[in-house]
């Protein structure tokens, strides 16, 4: 790799979430980051760049990232890019990625809390002020890594105007058994807030395929009103998503059973 690629290649990666060369040689360049645990190794092969992602903490990584470029050639231990700019593009969602996918939310959630802890008087320990505390900050984290996933967009419609986006949960907060549980990007969509309130009332789900279902207890004429009335789908579904979408279907159809006996 000439002198002038590799600056190029650390200029990638410092302006795209991988701030520092963990080490470098006459071949290739390992970029890391102090703020997410994923690393980058960019090799020169031919006239193409090959990047090896790799995270302890976040095995979904090279996975996630394939989802997000089906375009992209794949070697036997990473992926091809033609240019710094591609470079750059794919190294920007790994980063993204990485912040968001589990469990590096719950990490970033009790350092927060930490911080938040410690400003609280001795004497709101242990109270409601500290659950409210806690419930605020893990939001914030859960709906942070739900944008860095969804890239700031709704899963369904690909709104990104992020003042109308929710993090919704298919298993909702109070009935989880975990932090990690609860702030699982894989525990719910990034959706806009009209979609948010169906799915948090259980009054939309989605299949395994992604696609959108609608509670028969919605009138036609309401699903229209709503812009629920065409078919829509996900912009895609992990099967990570699949036991807490139907952790939710379980409680649709149990909602819609349940006012269908309430008619009689």
């Amino acid at each position: 790799m000439k002198s002038l690629e590799k600056s190029l290649v650390e200029k990638a990666g410092y302006d795209s979430g991988f701030e520092f060369v963990e080490s470098s040689s006459a071949d290739a360049v390992l970029l890391a980051s102090a703020l997410h645990p994923a690393k980058a190794l960019i090799t020169k092969v031919g006239t193409t760049f090959e990047v090896q992602l790799s995270s302890l903490k976040s095995p979904l990584l090279a996975k996630e990232v394939r989802r997000s470029f089906p375009d992209l050639v794949e070697s036997v231990t990473g992926f091809y890019v033609s240019s710094e700019m591609e470079l750059a593009k794919l190294l920007r969602r790994a980063a993204s990625l990485s912040f968001a996918l589990p469990n590096q939310a719950t990490n970033s959630y009790h350092a927060l809390l930490e911080k938040e802890l410690e400003s609280l008087a001795p004497e709101a320990k242990g109270t409601e002020i500290e659950r409210l505390v806690r419930q605020r900050v893990g939001q914030q984290s859960y709906r942070a890594a739900m944008m860095e996933y969804w890239g700031g967009a709704c899963a369904v419609t690909g709104i990104s105007v992020a003042a109308v986006l929710r993090a919704s949960h298919s298993k909702p907060w109070a009935e989880c058994t975990s932090d990690n549980e609860r702030l699982n990007v894989f525990n719910g969509f990034l959706l806009s807030a009209n979609l948010d309130s169906l799915f948090d009332r259980f009054l939309i789900t989605f299949d395994d395929n992604g696609e959108l279902v609608t509670s028969p207890t919605i009138a036609a004429q309401q699903r229209a009103l709503l812009g629920i009335d065409n078919p829509l789908k996900l912009r895609w579904i992990a099967n990570e998503h699949l036991p807490f979408i139907r952790y939710h279907r379980e409680r649709f159809a149990a909602l819609g059973l349940q006012s269908s006996s309430e008619m009689y």
